[in-house]
């Protein structure tokens, strides 16, 4: 599965771990999150996050 970067923090968004503090399930792909979610760690947007290139 493609992962994302936050490019404020450094976050890694894995689909395979999804982000249960935010109630995004595992295995839920990053351009299935709602567009108001923000980075666990510093709050960016979803705009500030980049594909990591694997």
């Amino acid at each position: 599965m493609t992962k994302y970067l936050c490019t404020v923090c450094g976050y890694e968004y894995d689909p395979e771990v999804g982000d249960p503090d935010s109630e995004i399930a595992p295995g839920t792909m990053f351009e299935d999150i709602p567009d108001d979610w923000s980075c666990p760690v510093c709050g960016a947007t979803k705009e500030e996050f980049e594909l990591v290139e694997e």
